[in-house]
């Protein structure tokens, strides 16, 4: 067993054991939808969760030859409530741990490019109702990208999420989003789609991922069963940038990892409080890129589809 396999079974029964007594949510994706949505508007009570994650992503064939995979666990917890004239805030704390393993990389010169990478972040979701079912999101942030052995200061991306949507009678919701960042010597400028949509009692389609410095919000149809089981099915777009250790290959250089996750997931939910989900697909598209400590490309290699998996449990109180 590899060191990066044995991290993955020790972080699935990690999250099995939390999720068994009591806990969270997941990997920086999913649910939470924090301020954007303007459900939580409707709201009159403080609300907090809590989530746990482990991840693993196999084995992805590189174009010019070698393969690497990653395994990882997340940590993010968070409350928002009302502070008054319908306006909500609230804080988002976001941890994780990504072990990047590569063999025989060609076109890196045979050398690993990176290894362990982290993510440190804190967002502040604000929703303001402006009547009629209208609402506006603002989720400033901050976040430290960064492989073991980089200089903090220069790891920072930080930017913000600007939102509105319309929730209608019914419970619909609709709403358009534009997300801008600085990510590391690089500007980013997004739009997204914003959709919680009921197509019949057991049909709707939903973001499946928070929008955020690493990609705008995907897609998912998801399915309800009755028992408290749901499943779905959906796609994003997801780009992880990060500095790079003083000591590697490249020093102070800029890694990054873009893909789009397809995948198919499924939910057991425990009251309204607490779910847990399993996620399972394929990273399609993807690319790997190493830059200098200027951004200016130095590799940019591809990837052929790589499967994963993820575990997440989640809990709000």
């Amino acid at each position: 067993m590899t060191l990066g396999t044995m991290r993955f079974a020790i972080a699935t029964l990690f999250a099995g054991f939390l999720a068994s007594t009591v806990q969270a949510q997941q990997i920086g994706t999913v649910e939470t939808q924090e301020a954007t949505s303007t459900a939580e508007t409707q709201q009159n009570a403080w609300q907090s969760f809590i989530a746990v994650s482990a991840a693993y992503q196999g084995k992805g064939d590189l174009d010019s030859g070698g393969d690497f995979s990653i395994s990882g666990v997340g940590l993010r917890g968070g409350t928002s409530g009302p502070v008054g004239s319908g306006t909500r805030a609230g804080v988002t704390l976001t941890y994780i741990y990504s072990d990047y393993s590569f063999s025989d990389p060609v076109a890196f010169g045979g050398v690993a490019p990176w290894s362990t990478v982290q993510r440190f972040g804190v967002a502040v979701p604000l929703s303001f109702a402006l009547g009629n079912g209208w609402g506006l999101g603002v989720i400033p942030s901050v976040d430290w990208f960064k492989e073991n052995g980089a200089k903090t200061d220069d790891s920072l991306a930080w930017g913000a999420i600007v939102s509105a949507s319309k929730r209608f009678d019914d419970g619909n919701m609709v709403g358009l989003g534009v997300g801008v960042y600085d990510r590391i010597e690089q500007t980013a400028v997004f739009p997204f789609l914003l959709i919680d949509w009921r197509l019949s009692e057991h049909w709707r389609v939903i973001n499946p991922l928070a929008a955020g410095p690493t990609g705008p919000a995907g897609v998912e149809l998801d399915y309800h069963f009755d028992g408290g089981w749901t499943a779905g099915v959906g796609a994003a777009w997801r780009i992880q940038r990060f500095r790079l250790s003083e000591s590697g290959s490249t020093p102070d250089g800029i890694g990054e990892e873009r893909g789009a996750p397809v995948f198919l997931r499924v939910t057991r939910e425990f009251g309204q409080q607490m779910a847990l989900h399993l996620y399972a697909g394929v990273v399609a598209a993807g690319e790997l890129r190493l830059e200098n400590s200027s951004g200016n490309t130095l590799v940019k290699e591809d990837f052929d589809p790589a499967p994963f998996i993820a575990l997440s449990f989640m809990a709000r109180f």
